[in-house]
């Protein structure tokens, strides 16, 4: 540990371990919640400003959904991976293993990114047709995608970034960060779409901009700042102990993403014969679903940093009381969310898509039984966000599964021929549910070994 790190990183562990979990969740919950939100509010924009192009248009950007899942399944396993390591090794006050975890992390999470981006490009069609494309919607699919292809490794970067300083404590920092990229992505959405008449292709490049100065922002203003773990490349250092490391904190989040992705693309899939519309509305309404859950997201992202922390230090006690209550708040929001979101469905989408009927009687109906499972979802995330957090690999990777595979891909297969484009609407709010039954005895072993007396730090 440098001279200049010892003081700022002890200043922040004494805070991490002392002051109320409460305030310190709620401090670093708030600029998570920021984020999350507006990234979301960001990724609807997309939506919302090509909407006006035409059905196919907005279809094109869901199209998109299941590539964009898998860009942010990366960037989410790469930065949390580093990140948990680095909150355990900060709260056991070890500098040195966080600085190098972090460098290496942030380096293979865009080498991996560019390798993958450079074979979807060479084969962009037949990607677009394997993400559940039409031959309507194909052209505009290709044209969004190339732009997101180019722009995924710096996307993966702030993202990784962003984490790394979330499970630092350093989450205002983090916020300012992502928040610059996504206010300029809002305004850059009209400008390319609708002056430089670029339709969405504009789109695609106003995300590729702002990811980029997203990216810049967090390397040269957040991780120069006094206090937190600066990038040195020097202190890149692969090795088979640290992506070991990096495979048990990421991997939940890789699955949690990735089969997000699949399921996406499976939806589009099963959503092709009914047209257009299906697409586009199921697209609409499950942004809108995830715009809610993002709360619930940032929350949980304020929550980590001081479970890992506090886990480090072997305080117990302030995990299990932290946890509780972001459980508590955030199931009682999501609850709110829910009743207003299913009162005034039909109005909701219809901002996105006012002359198409079809669009809005699917995305209503779709949105309202998301609206059913919602508040389900705030324990579940928790739970797999404190497993993960702790190190438990295998048990936040079931969490993780239960949502998105166990029971949501099933459902899929199931509903869908059974009841139509109704069913594969139906089927992520079943299997939110019906993950409820893998997460509860997960949580009872956890909490039992938190249930051991604390060490004084």
């Amino acid at each position: 540990m440098s001279d200049i790190d010892a003081p700022v990183t002890s200043e922040k562990f004494v805070k991490m371990t002392t002051a109320p979990v409460e305030r310190l969740v709620l401090s670093l919950a708030g600029p998570s919640i920021a984020i999350m939100i507006t990234t979301a509010l960001y990724n609807m924009a997309d939506t919302y400003f090509v909407s006006s192009l035409g059905t196919s248009q907005v279809a094109a950007v869901g199209i998109a959904f299941p590539l964009m899942a898998v860009i942010q399944a990366l960037g989410f396993f790469f930065g949390q991976g580093t990140g948990n390591y680095m909150a355990r090794a900060l709260g056991a006050q070890d500098t040195d293993g966080a600085s190098r975890m972090a460098v290496t992390g942030l380096i293979s999470g865009f080498v991996v990114m560019a390798v993958i981006a450079s074979m979807g490009l060479t084969a962009l069609g037949t990607l677009v047709e394997g993400l559940g494309a039409t031959q309507t919607i194909k052209p505009f699919a290709k044209e969004f995608i190339f732009f997101i292809l180019l722009a995924s490794p710096w996307m993966v970067a702030a993202t990784v970034l962003n984490q790394q300083l979330r499970f630092q404590g350093s989450a205002a920092i983090a916020m300012t960060g992502m928040l610059s990229g996504a206010v300029l992505n809002i305004f850059l959405d009209p400008l390319f779409i609708f002056v430089f008449k670029l339709g969405v292709k504009g789109a695609a490049i106003a995300t590729m901009i702002s990811q980029i100065v997203s990216f810049t922002i967090l390397f040269f203003y957040g991780t120069t700042r006094k206090g937190n773990i600066q990038i040195k490349f020097k202190n890149f250092s692969p090795s088979v102990s640290r992506y070991v490391e990096m495979f048990r904190g990421g991997i939940p989040a890789l699955l949690r993403q990735g089969l997000m992705s699949v399921a996406s693309l499976l939806i589009n899939h099963f959503a092709r014969p009914y047209g257009d519309a299906a697409i586009a509305a199921i697209s609409i309404s499950n942004r809108l679903s995830m715009f809610a859950t993002s709360v619930v997201l940032g929350f949980g992202q304020g929550f980590q940093p001081v479970c890992g922390f506090n886990y480090g230090a072997k305080l117990y006690s302030r995990v299990k009381k932290a946890f509780w209550f972001c459980v508590r708040f955030c199931t009682g929001a999501l609850f709110l969310i829910s009743i207003a979101m299913a009162i005034f469905a039909p109005e909701i989408i219809t901002l996105f898509r006012k002359d198409d009927l079809d669009v809005i009687a699917i995305g209503a109906f779709g949105l309202r039984l998301q609206c059913m499972s919602l508040p389900f979802a705030a324990g579940i995330i928790m739970v797999n966000m404190m497993t993960q957090t702790m190190g438990k690999a295998l048990e936040a990777s079931i969490v993780a599964l239960s949502r998105q595979g166990l029971f949501l891909i099933p459902s899929l297969f199931i509903l869908g021929p059974l009841l139509g484009l109704d069913g594969i609407q139906l089927a992520r709010p079943v299997s939110e549910i019906a993950g409820l039954v893998v997460v509860i005895p997960i949580l009872s072993r956890v909490l039992k070994i938190l249930s051991a007396p604390d060490e004084k730090p």
